[in-house]
């Protein structure tokens, strides 16, 4: 696994590199929402901060899976809404101790 130190952030545009810094601030075993992560770093745009997450040449280093709707459901992963992709980031969360139940967030306190 690629080390923090090791990601080479000219592979990326500036906006990206904001949106993974912040995300890198989110601690195992939390997640946040596309909403928050955009606010953390001044943009107005969620789904601005989603496609720059789609594109992330640094998973899992940068823990894309750690960030969920604002209703508290799953989201999206790799550019999916449903099926595998969608079931492997639920996988994901669930090894770091963040549940789902009835497709929301069971712990409304793990979000950072």
């Amino acid at each position: 696994m690629t080390s923090r130190a090791d990601l080479d952030w000219s592979r990326i545009t500036p906006f990206q590199r904001r949106v993974y810094e912040a995300l890198l601030l989110v601690p195992a075993g939390t997640v946040t929402t596309y909403g928050l992560l955009a606010k953390a770093i001044g943009c107005r745009s969620a789904q601005a901060v989603g496609q720059a997450l789609r594109r992330n040449p640094f998973a899992p280093t940068v823990p894309c899976h750690r960030v969920i709707a604002s209703d508290l459901t799953l989201g999206g992963f790799a550019g999916q809404t449903l099926g595998e992709e969608l079931r492997r980031k639920e996988r994901m969360l669930g090894e770091e101790g963040v549940l789902f139940r009835n497709g929301r967030l069971a712990e409304p306190g793990r979000l950072h």
